[in-house]
This record gives structure tokens, C-alpha cells and sequence, in this order.
């Protein structure tokens, strides 16, 4: 089948990952992701699979045993792996995320400690920042840190982690008042601290609790939990970048990395609706033609293909404005904000076309229709991301007069 969402620019290194990344989708995810996505089952087998094509270690660099790609080629493979089952690119997220941030702010022997087993798969991350009545509003956090000698003591109750019941390793963004008069502005008395904990649920070490699996009606097999901290012991040396009070920018430059990878979600969604779309309106007969020779079918065809070709584009030009060093928080937000909204629009078309079998659990379209509007929320709103881009665009467009 002819692609759509092709890339210009890429070296024969990327253009050999992503063949082999693609390959691997249609073979190993694509033919039981709707049956592991019913079960609500944690899809080990696929997740060994990208352990051994090397991409927990893609971006890691080549000194901790990872491959040291760019952004770029990470958003492609998550647009691909997206494409066969969003759940399994949001396994690698929130894991690429944690080690992005060691990379970028880490200590040397945080590094050193974490990122080699980090790339091997042997450890896997998630981060924490949401709380039960937190929403978009990261600076009203209430979980903090207490300093008690050579450690810190942690207390309280964060919300929605991917990964939270698979990872080892947590990076939690707590209050540290610690150091900071009264009067701080919020997001100056914050600090991220690298819990290392077992994996599973229950107790998973002293003063630290991962609930069950949190239910939901789409983004299934992916573990989504609370964290709950009641004295959790924390040494200091596992505060990131060995400083308190740089929590939240470290998270944030997080998240930015974050919303491109949503981005890049959205477009892997968007591009598999796309298929299953214009596959079955060929396939579908009414009065006497497929239904795809009717006019009205085409023009949605042609719209949903535009979405995704330009939902691409913004991806592709927020990954490589990252990878260039500069500041991309307005490129990443417009990317994020595009390309989930596209991709509702362009799964909802696609059902559409369907018709009463788009409503079967038996169509795979019937899960992307579930699954879709995790991305209108995840890595920040809509509404989040045009704040972001209305006020870097009143920075970039300051009047003079």
C-alpha cells in the first residue's frame, strides 16, 4: 500500500530503523493488539520485541549503550509503533522521557547509575507529576519533601502514571521547601526526585504504594496508576541534577519532548484510521458500486489523507527544531495540539465509513475510536497548548508601539 506521512531528509541509518521498526509493527503488534487491547492485557511479548531492536536505549547515548539517535527518529518510531497500538509507543514514552531528562539534567553518577540498564531495558522509567485535583495546574502541587539528614522524607498522592506498576524507576516532582523562603513562586520550590522502587503493585517498597490498574475505556494493556507516598525515605543523592528547586523546569523540558511524542501518536493513529478507512471503502458495496467511487466518500478520503500529510509536517518540524538546540515549546504545542485534534477528526471519519460495523469490537477501527481521545489530554490539553502558543506568539510579535 502507498504511504502516506513520508519524511525527505533522512540518512540510510534512519531510513533502516524505521524499515525495521515498520516491520516489526505489521508482523509482531498489528495482528493481536486489538485482542491483548480487550483483555486489557500488558503486551510483554511486543514489549521484549523492541527491548531486543534496541529502542528503551534510541536516544541514550552511545557512551550508556544506547544508540544515540536524534528526536527525530525517536517520533518516527513512535508514529509507527503508534500505528499498530498506541498503548505500546505510550510503554516507551514515559520510559524515553524519564532517561531524556538524566541525559539533559542528571548528575554524572546519576547517569552513570541508571542510563546503561536504562538502554538494555533492564530498568524501566515512568514520571510522575499529576495529582487527584491537580489537573493542568502543575503549580498548585501539594506531595512534598521533607529534608531529614542525608535524606528526605516524601508524603502525598500523585495521579496517572503510564508505566506505574512495570517501572523501577520514577521520577516524582514534589514541593521541596527546603532552602526556599516563604513566598517563593511555586514553580521555584519544586524538585524531582528518581525513586527506584520494585516493579508490580501493592507495596513496592517502605512508604511507597501502586495501586491497581486504573480502568479506562481506551489506552488499554499500558499499566495507569496512583502513586501514593506516606514516609518515603529518598536519599539525597537521587534528587536530580543534585540541586533542589529545578523540578519543574526539568519536567517541563520533559514534556515538551513529551508533546512531540503525542504529536508523533496522533499521526501513527491518524495514518492506521486513514488505512483502515480507505481499505473498507473498497471493499464495501451500496447500489451497485464500492462505496469508495461515491463522491461524498472520496471527499472525506481526501481530507482525512490532508490531516494526517499536515499533522506530519508539524511533527517532523517540531522533532528537528529540538534536535537543532533551539527552544521549540511553541512548535512542540502547535505539533501536540494539531495532530491529536486531526487525529480525533480523522478516526471518527474512518468509523464513519464503517458504518453499524465501526460499532463492532470485531473492526479494529472500533478500539482507534477509544483510543483517540487520550491524546486530545495527554502531555496537556488543547486548551494547555493554546496558551503556549498565544503567548510565545505575543513574545514573538510584541508590539512596538
Amino acid at each position: 500500500m502507498a504511504r502516506l506521512a513520508q519524511t525527505s531528509g533522512l540518512t540510510d541509518v534512519q531510513r533502516e530503523i524505521l524499515s525495521t521498526v515498520r516491520d516489526f509493527v505489521d508482523k509482531e503488534i498489528i495482528p493481536v493488539a486489538t485482542e491483548l487491547e480487550h483483555r486489557d492485557e500488558y503486551p510483554q511479548q511486543i514489549v521484549d520485541g523492541l527491548r531486543e531492536l534496541g529502542l528503551f536505549g534510541l536516544m541514550i547515548p552511545e557512551e550508556y549503550g544506547g544508540l544515540g539517535e536524534s528526536l527525530l527518529t525517536y517520533a518516527l518510531c513512535v508514529e509507527e509503533i503508534a500505528r499498530g497500538w498506541m498503548s505500546v509507543s505510550g510503554i516507551i514514552n514515559t520510559h524515553f522521557i524519564v532517561a531524556y531528562m538524566l541525559k539533559q539534567h542528571g548528575t554524572q553518577e546519576q547517569k552513570d547509575h541508571f542510563l546503561p540498564r536504562m538502554a538494555a531495558g533492564d530498568i524501566r522509567g515512568a514520571f510522575s507529576m499529576s495529582e487527584p485535583g491537580l489537573g493542568s495546574d502543575v503549580s498548585a502541587i501539594t506531595s512534598k519533601a521533607v529534608k531529614e539528614g542525608d535524606e528526605y522524607v516524601l508524603n502525598g498522592q500523585k495521579m496517572w502514571l503510564t508505566n506505574g506498576g512495570t517501572s523501577s524507576l520514577v521520577a516524582v516532582l514534589v514541593r521541596s521547601d527546603e532552602g526556599h523562603p516563604e513566598g517563593t513562586a511555586p514553580h521555584k520550590s519544586m524538585t524531582t526526585f528518581l525513586v527506584e522502587k520494585e516493579p508490580g503493585f501493592g507495596e513496592v517498597r517502605p512508604g511507597l504504594t501502586i495501586p491497581g490498574k486504573i480502568d479506562k475505556m481506551g489506552y488499554k494493556g499500558v499499566d495507569t496508576t496512583e502513586l501514593i507516598m506516606d514516609g518515603l525515605r529518598v536519599p539525597a543523592d537521587r534528587v536530580l541534577g543534585g540541586n533542589t528547586g529545578r523540578g519543574f523546569y526539568q519536567m517541563m523540558d520533559g514534556v515538551e519532548v513529551g508533546r512531540v511524542n503525542v504529536a508523533a501518536r496522533g499521526c501513527g493513529v491518524a495514518q492506521r484510521a486513514f488505512e483502515l478507512g480507505v481499505r473498507y471503502a473498497q471493499q464495501r458495496h451500496t447500489f451497485g458500486k464500492a462505496i469508495a467511487e461515491h463522491q461524498a466518500i472520496q471527499f472525506k478520503l481526501a481530507e482525512m489523507a490532508t490531516k494526517v500529510e499536515a499533522a506530519h509536517a508539524m511533527m517532523v518540524n517540531a522533532a528537528r527544531k529540538k534536535d537543532s538546540g533551539e527552544r521549540n515549546d511553541l512548535e512542540a504545542g502547535m505539533a501536540k495540539y494539531l495532530a491529536s485534534e486531526y487525529c480525533k477528526e480523522v478516526v471518527e471519519d474512518a468509523f464513519r465509513i464503517h458504518g453499524g460495523y465501526g460499532f463492532s469490537k470485531e473492526y479494529e477501527i472500533e478500539r482507534l475510536y477509544r483510543e483517540a481521545p487520550m491524546l486530545l489530554i495527554g502531555e496537556g490539553t488543547a486548551e494547555i497548548q493554546k496558551m503556549i502558543i498565544g503567548r510565545r506568539l505575543l513574545e514573538e510579535y510584541r508590539s512596538q508601539g
